[in-house]
């Protein structure tokens, strides 16, 4: 066999590739500033990255329409005055690409209640108050999954609310 016809062992099984979001949820502050898109900026230097503005997790929050909008936006517009390269990298909207949804579709007709219920996220944002609580928020882990495999992404750094989920 020629080296060509070698399958390649030592090859990753997918190419190295960063996907993260933030949702437009309020106004950005040094938290989110500090704890991610200073982080976004620097993993730019040394990976393939995708960064999403998370506009369908947001709707667990019921934000008005407006405010979702001009949030959105805000959030875009501090990935790129940030120094995020949208030449190099992909910055975009999470809604704008249906993937996301029918795959976390997907995922919840085989996710079990049990097993979302369990989720620390949801149980903190519920609160007592489980029964009010909409099931995007108790479905969020599958839109979190469906974001990250519709990409292959190998590396998503998230806060350590999130880390479950993963």
């Amino acid at each position: 066999m020629t080296d060509s016809n070698q399958p390649a062992f030592n090859q990753p099984a997918f190419k190295p590739l960063v996907f993260s979001g933030v949702q437009p949820t309020g106004n950005l502050h040094l938290g989110n500033y500090l704890g991610a898109i200073k982080k976004f900026v620097a993993l730019q230097d040394t990976s393939d990255c995708i960064y999403c503005v998370v506009d369908l997790h947001s709707l667990t929050a019921q934000l008005v329409h407006d405010d979702l909008k001009d949030q959105t936006r805000s959030i875009t517009a501090a990935f790129l005055a940030s120094g995020i390269d949208p030449k190099k990298h992909i910055v975009f909207n999470q809604s704008r690409v249906m993937q996301h949804a029918e795959l976390a579709w997907i995922f919840n007709c085989v996710a079990r209640i049990g097993w979302m219920n369990r989720m620390t996220q949801f149980k903190d944002k519920a609160g007592k108050d489980r029964e009010n609580a909409s099931l995007g928020l108790l479905a969020y882990p599958s839109l979190m999954a469906a974001d990250i495999l519709v990409y292959r992404a190998t590396h998503v750094p998230v806060g350590d609310d999130q880390k479950q989920h993963l």
